[in-house]
């Protein structure tokens, strides 16, 4: 984890036309965060996210974060303090990496998965919860020569579905913020959208949104 920080530090700083001596504090955040020697202090991703959400758009009350390995709903006070969180780590299912493994079994990359199931004929209910019994449904549909984007929709369906039941365990309230990489899938938002009931707000860094919350407490000392 170490190497691999001191590395996108590196690129980042490359393209920002800095050096390390530009720096003055450093905050670690995220998965092995404890791992990584180079930060001046080390903040959980929860607070992080908290203070970056925040940082955008103050009314926020509740953040909805769809990364790679978890899935988690924060709900926030009106000063952007953690209320309270609730996050699915345990699992796959529901997270960016089983939208990537779904993706690869229909053939298409991240970007076409986004948009490839805004429009659908067939509702279909993928009822498994478990990412390998998941991919099976999905193999199945195939070989049924059921329509791929009715296939992608039942998927950002089944991902809605599981964040809104978060989302109502912990009484989440608006406004609602999502962030993290699956932000960026355009099914998966609208999807939870009409679960909710409410619009998202969605920034176009919202993938960035833990890092810009270390970078706000670093900036702050």
């Amino acid at each position: 984890a170490s190497a691999g920080a001191e590395r996108a530090l590196e690129q980042a700083l490359k393209q920002a036309g800095l050096t390390e001596a530009d720096i003055a504090a450093t905050v670690t955040t995220g998965y092995g965060r404890s791992a990584i020697q180079m930060g001046d202090k080390s903040i959980t991703e929860i607070t992080c996210h908290a203070k970056g959400a925040y940082f955008l758009d103050s009314t926020v009350r509740t953040i909805i974060d769809i990364g790679g390995q978890d899935s988690k709903v924060i709900r926030l006070d009106g000063q952007g303090n953690v209320v309270n969180f609730l996050m699915n780590d345990k699992c796959a299912a529901g997270t960016g990496r089983f939208l990537e493994l779904m993706a690869r079994t229909l053939e298409l990359s991240m970007e076409e998965m986004s948009w490839a199931g805004l429009e659908w004929k067939e509702d279909i209910a993928i009822s498994s919860m478990c990412t390998v019994f998941a991919e099976s449904e999905v193999v199945s549909l195939i070989a049924q020569n059921k329509d791929r984007g009715d296939i992608i929709h039942g998927l950002n369906q089944s991902v809605a579905s599981r964040t809104a039941a978060l989302c109502r365990r912990l009484g989440g309230e608006p406004n609602y913020m999502m962030t993290g990489g699956v932000s960026k899938n355009r099914g998966v938002v609208e999807a939870i959208q009409r679960e909710l009931g409410v619009e998202l707000i969605v920034s176009d860094r919202a993938q960035l949104n833990g890092a810009l919350g270390a970078a706000l407490f670093a900036l702050e000392g």
